[in-house]
């Protein structure tokens, strides 16, 4: 049992002094980039990033949350009362992952075979809008939206040609929508009418159907790579 412990840490180091190398070393294992993607909105519980991950066992998220407070990626801290809870949160360093994973994701969203109908976190959701936004399709656009995506709440906005969202409902949005990650992605990126979906019970819209629209607009998938 002590040989494989052995063996399996030495199979994770490159021993490589590339960056490229050195940062697999970070963020190889697998989960590791995940948990951290779940970070990017601010603090989570255990709890939190177990439901955000429900293909992650407890142990593993366990083993996965020590290796990167050990490489200063993540920290662990506990919420002032009345919530006396313990969190974990990105350094200032592990935030600035957030521009890997989205040139990551908008590489990978070109793969012909991604498979844009598998099951998507709300944080994913989000973070695809930072990714995937053209500036080029947002022109006069001015609104808001709130997301009400199960215990979890999302603000998102367009002005002047840029974008912006972060947690929790804010300020007087145009519309709210309520309902599972998966009917709002088919929205904005498959060309999918909202009334359909309110019609089929799959997400509720309060306020302007024309902004959730509009929204919609200002988003554009890539191209998909050529087979050679």
């Amino acid at each position: 049992m002590e040989l494989d412990k052995i063996t399996e840490k030495a199979r994770r180091r490159y021993d490589d002094a590339c960056g490229t190398a050195h940062g697999l070393d970070i963020v190889g294992e697998r989960w590791a980039l995940l948990v951290m993607r779940e970070l990017m909105f601010g603090p989570r519980r255990f709890g939190d990033l177990r439901a955000s991950l429900p293909g992650l066992s407890a142990n593993v998220l366990t083993q996965r949350l020590e290796g990167l407070e050990a490489q200063g990626v993540l920290r662990r801290r506990r919420l002032p009362p009345p919530a006396s809870v313990q969190v974990y949160e990105l350094t200032e360093w592990g935030q600035e992952a957030e521009a890997i994973v989205k040139v990551l994701g908008a590489w990978a969203a070109r793969s012909p075979r991604h498979d844009p109908t598998l099951p998507l976190s709300p944080v994913s959701l989000m973070l695809s809008f930072r990714t995937l936004f053209d500036p080029a399709s947002a022109g006069g656009v001015d609104l808001t939206l709130g997301f009400e995506l199960g215990d979890e709440t999302f603000t998102a906005w367009v002005r002047d040609g840029a974008f912006g969202n972060d947690r929790g409902l804010s300020g007087r949005p145009d519309a709210v929508l309520s309902g599972a990650p998966e009917p709002i992605a088919a929205i904005v990126y498959g060309d999918v009418d909202p009334a359909t979906l309110i019609e089929a019970g799959a997400l509720r819209i309060a306020g302007d159907l024309e902004a959730v629209r509009g929204f919609a607009g200002c988003f554009a998938l890539p191209p998909k790579a050529g087979v050679a």
